[in-house]
């Protein structure tokens, strides 16, 4: 029989990131103070993997694996925080909303088991960025090429709509990757959601965001200075580029195909070196 609900860390997942002992957040005060402690980025995927600061999405994202559904009804989900992953040193950030109910929160791995991401890992296969042109499952051998893929909200919401509170509180942890992603040179934002989520958190970095913020698009391109002295262990300018998410919705009705995704993707791996 199916075990189901959530994974604990550290009992042999593919690529969990965390341990028994890993430390939990439990509030939006814990989760400041743990992303800010974090020394590399796979201890910050481990304590990301592990929070609870939510409870609406603690509570959703549980109970979704708990009943799950019919056509996964055999298999046991995540049921957790979908942790940042990639490279780690990237030079690309990819930045979406959140994962996906039946998709990260199933496989424990971000844009992996569904649609969207099944459109979006054949793009970055075919633009040098990803080892395979499909991301089934943790553990299927997948891996990005330079680049490195997170949530601007790390639990799976109700409705895939995370209420301000929760995007809010998740905010550190965005936060505290881009700090610590030194050769970090591009990022690409899946829709308008995780566009809107990145601004405050570069400046939280000390990046110098434009006034006022850009307006979102795909194929939208902003250049965002590092104003520090050199030799401080970023890059001189950052690229962030605009992308239409691949949801079901946009790649159905055409709003976004393999072509615009190929286009940005090349153009973000251009701009990397990579």
């Amino acid at each position: 029989m199916t075990v189901s609900g959530p994974v604990p860390p550290g009992t042999g997942w593919p690529e969990d990131p965390a341990a028994a002992g890993t430390p939990v957040a439990k509030d939006p005060a814990q989760v400041r103070a743990l992303a800010a402690g974090a020394g590399s980025l796979a201890e910050l995927a481990a304590r990301q993997s592990v929070c609870r600061a939510c409870p609406r999405l603690v509570q959703w994202r549980e109970e979704v694996a708990e009943t799950r559904r019919r056509s996964f009804r055999t298999e046991r989900y995540w049921g957790r925080p979908v942790p940042g992953w990639g490279d780690e040193h990237p030079r690309v950030l990819i930045l979406g909303l959140a994962p996906a109910a039946h998709g990260g929160n199933r496989t424990g791995r971000i844009f992996t088991g569904d649609r969207s991401g099944d459109v979006l890992f054949a793009s970055l296969w075919r633009c040098g960025l990803a080892a395979q042109p499909t991301s089934v499952r943790a553990g299927d051998g997948q891996r990005l090429i330079g680049a490195r893929m997170a949530a601007a909200v790390r639990c799976a919401p109700p409705a895939n709509k995370p209420e301000p509170a929760e995007r809010d509180a998740c905010a550190p942890w965005l936060a505290a990757e881009l700090a610590l992603s030194a050769d970090l040179r591009v990022i690409v934002c899946l829709g308008g959601f995780a566009w809107q989520a990145l601004w405050p958190r570069l400046a939280a970095v000390g990046w110098a965001v434009p006034r006022p913020r850009p307006a979102f698009g795909h194929g939208a391109e902003v250049p965002v200075p590092w104003p520090h002295p050199p030799g401080t262990g970023r890059p001189a300018d950052l690229l962030v580029l605009g992308c239409y998410h691949p949801s079901q919705q946009n790649t159905f009705t055409g709003r976004v195909n393999d072509a615009m995704l190929d286009d940005v993707f090349s153009r973000a791996r251009h701009a990397a070196g990579l």
